[in-house]
C-alpha cells in the first residue's frame, strides 16, 4: 500500500516510520476524519465571526495544477486554456474563503462537469446553501441543473466588457485568494499523488492548517 513512496519518504526526521505515517493518512481520509475536523474548525470560526455555522451561500471555482511523475495517466490531462498537464481542484469556499467541499479531477474537465459532483458533495455536506457566485465558465445549462436538482441559484460574475489587466471581481475574490493560500503549502504547489482523492485530502490538511491559525490567533 504505497502512494508516492519516494515523496512520503522524504518525511521530517523526528515522524514515525513514512509507512506508518501514510497508513494513518489512509485511514483517516478513509473514514472521512479530515471532512469531519475541517467541518468543526469552519464551524468555530464563524461563530466566532456572528455568522451562522452553516453557511447559506458560497462561492465556487477551480485551480488546475501540475501533476508530478507519480500521478497516472488514467487520471490526469490537459489544460489547453492554462497549458497545464496534471489535475484540476474544484473548491467552493463559504464568504469568509472556508473550505467547504473540494474534487480532483483531470485538468481536461471542463469546470462545468466537473461542478456537478461537486455540488452534489457539496449538497450533501451544507444543505442550507442556496446561492453561489462563480465565473463565467459555469454559465449555461450546469445553471439549470443546479436549479432544479438542489434549488441552488448559480449567479455567474462576468468581468467587465471593457476591463483590462487585472480585476478585483465581487465575490470571485474570496475563492481565489483561498486558492492562492492553498498553493502557498508546498504539498499543493504541484500534485504528488497517484490516487486524485489524496490530493483532495492534502487540501484538506492545508485548509486545516489555515483554519486553525485563524482560530489561535
Amino acid at each position: 500500500m504505497v502512494d508516492n513512496g519516494i515523496k512520503w519518504r522524504a518525511l521530517p526526521a523526528d515522524f514515525p516510520p513514512w509507512s506508518t505515517v501514510y497508513n494513518y493518512f489512509a485511514t483517516w481520509e478513509k473514514a472521512g476524519l479530515t471532512q469531519n475536523l475541517l467541518d468543526s474548525l469552519r464551524d468555530r470560526v464563524r461563530l466566532r465571526e456572528g455568522r451562522t455555522a452553516e453557511p447559506t451561500a458560497a462561492i465556487m471555482d477551480s485551480q488546475s495544477v501540475r501533476g508530478a511523475e507519480t500521478v497516472g495517466r488514467p487520471s490526469r490531462g490537459f489544460d489547453a486554456g492554462k497549458k497545464v498537464n496534471g489535475r484540476k481542484r474544484h473548491i467552493v469556499v463559504d464568504t469568509l474563503g472556508l473550505l467547504l467541499c473540494v474534487l480532483v479531477t483531470p485538468a481536461s474537465v471542463q469546470d462545468r462537469d466537473g461542478a456537478r459532483p461537486l455540488l452534489n458533495q457539496l449538497t450533501a455536506a451544507c444543505r442550507r446553501v442556496r446561492l453561489i457566485w462563480a465565473d463565467g465558465g459555469y454559465a449555461g445549462k450546469l445553471v439549470d441543473w443546479a436549479k432544479a436538482t438542489h434549488q441552488i441559484v448559480v449567479q455567474i460574475v462576468k468581468r467587465a466588457d471593457d476591463a483590462t489587466g487585472f480585476q478585483v471581481l465581487p465575490r470571485r475574490w474570496v475563492v481565489e485568494r483561498t486558492l492562492a493560500w492553498i498553493t502557498r503549502h508546498r504539498r499543493c504547489v504541484r500534485d504528488y499523488e497517484r490516487l486524485p482523492e489524496h490530493h483532495a485530502a492534502m487540501v484538506r490538511w492545508t485548509m486545516i492548517r489555515i483554519t486553525s491559525k485563524r482560530l489561535t490567533k
